[in-house]
Order: structure tokens, then C-alpha cells, then sequence
């Protein structure tokens, strides 16, 4: 049962008033109104919300419990290293996965940072930005201009990302040039879910489907956070 959410509102001000003590980051609170908002666990609701001031960051720990592929989906994550891999390109299980999370303050949105470890080899690092933009009010950028557009929907367990197309932005983003790929061209539907697994801990669950091809590819990891202390003590 998912609520798909819209544009993004034209202000915060509609939200009913809130203690100071509880007003952090509400873009995701504004993305998905407040039905989709009260529908999601409070730990995902506490995750969601924290406003992450210059120089601070979340960190995020776990590893990898399933991760596959059909041979379209190994091809796919071998063309987009041309734009920095994106997709995750080993299927390794139970390694190691890092995801830090820290704030864009140039374009007020969220740098996401993934670190996944490999059998042999050195860890895969994965970078995307999301930007609180566009006609759904949420695109993820992934490199050399290419980006998704996202919307967001909850359940009573998860808060998924939705596909809602693939663009190409080019030149300045301020001169908002930008050309939409064709559905042929389009990879297919994905979608990412943040899980809660209701013990402190969440999966990340990355689906990518493709109305020809089939599921190209899906991974699995969970995940908790780290705490600040720790964080500060190393």
C-alpha cells in the first residue's frame, strides 16, 4: 500500500506547527505530505529528518546480504563506469558497505557516498548527489550530467524511491539545459527502499526492472548507524 507523492508544495508553512526541538530537515517531510509522513516508523521518520550542518555527516554501516544480476544488468553496470559506476558491479556477499551522507550546500541537497568492499580487489565507491529539484521535487545526480528523476511514497515499514525518468543535463545548472532520455533508451524502473528493520537497523534495498529484459538487477544491505561518539573517538 503506497502513497505516491506529488510536486513539491509551494511552502513549509502548511505543516502544523512542530516543538523547535523537532524541527530539523523537512524536505522529506514536504515530499511526501503528511499522511505519507505519519505512516512511516518514527525511526525512519528520525533518519529523514536530521539537518546536517557544514562539516557534519551520517555513517552508516553493514554489509551486503544478496546481490544479483542477469547478463543485461552485468552489461548495464559495465557501461556506466563510463559515467562513474553508479550501479554496483560485484555480487559479493557478506562484505563490508559504508554509506556516509553529508550536505550539499551549494545545490541544498544530500551527497551520498557508498563504499562497497569486494572479495579481491579495492572497494567500490559510489557518489550521487540529491538535489530537492525538478517536477517531482527530488532528482538524484549521478555523474557527467546524467540523473533520475525521483518520486517518494511510504508504508507503515519503508520509504521508497521511485524512478520517474532519466535525463541528461548539460552546461551551467543554472541555464536548466537538459534533455529527457526516450523510454527505449531508459534502463528501466528503479526503485530504493529504506527498510526498517525495527531493531535499529534498516535494509537498502536497490530494484532495477526492465519492461523487456526482466529484473536487471537487485541488491540488498543492511545497515546501522554509527554512532557520533564512535565516529569521534577513532
Amino acid at each position: 500500500m503506497l502513497e505516491i507523492a506529488g510536486t513539491l508544495p509551494a511552502a513549509v508553512r502548511d505543516l502544523p506547527e512542530t516543538a523547535p526541538a523537532e524541527l530539523h530537515d523537512l524536505r522529506f517531510r514536504t515530499l511526501l505530505g503528511e499522511a505519507g509522513w505519519s505512516r512511516l516508523p518514527q525511526a525512519v521518520r528520525d533518519r529523514f529528518s536530521k539537518r546536517l550542518r557544514p562539516g557534519m555527516a551520517v555513517t552508516y554501516v553493514g554489509e551486503i546480504t544478496e546481490s544479483r544480476r542477469n547478463r543485461a544488468g552485468w552489461a548495464l553496470a559495465q557501461l556506466c563506469r563510463l559515467i562513474g559506476a553508479p550501479l554496483p558491479l560485484y555480487d559479493d556477499l557478506g562484505v563490508a558497505a559504508v554509506v556516509t551522507v553529508t550536505e550539499d550546500g551549494r545545490a541544498g541537497g544530500q551527497f551520498w557516498t557508498r563504499m562497497y568492499n569486494q572479495a579481491h580487489g579495492f572497494p567500490q565507491v559510489i557518489h550521487s548527489s540529491k538535489r530537492f529539484a525538478g517536477p517531482t521535487g527530488l532528482e538524484e545526480y549521478l555523474g557527467c550530467g546524467f540523473g533520475i528523476t525521483l518520486a517518494v511514497s511510504a508504508d507503515e515499514t519503508a520509504l521508497h524511491f521511485h524512478s520517474r525518468g532519466y535525463f541528461l543535463a548539460l552546461g551551467p545548472a543554472r541555464l536548466g539545459l537538459r534533455l529527457r532520455l526516450p523510454a527505449w533508451l531508459a534502463p528501466g524502473a528503479l526503485t530504493i527502499s529504506h527498510i526498517d528493520q525495527g531493531d535499529g537497523g534498516f535494509a537498502f534495498v536497490l530494484d532495477l526492472r526492465h519492461p523487456l529484459l526482466g529484473r536487471m538487477l537487485r541488491q540488498v544491505g543492511m545497515f546501522r548507524e554509527r554512532p557520533a561518539s564512535e565516529e569521534q573517538g577513532r
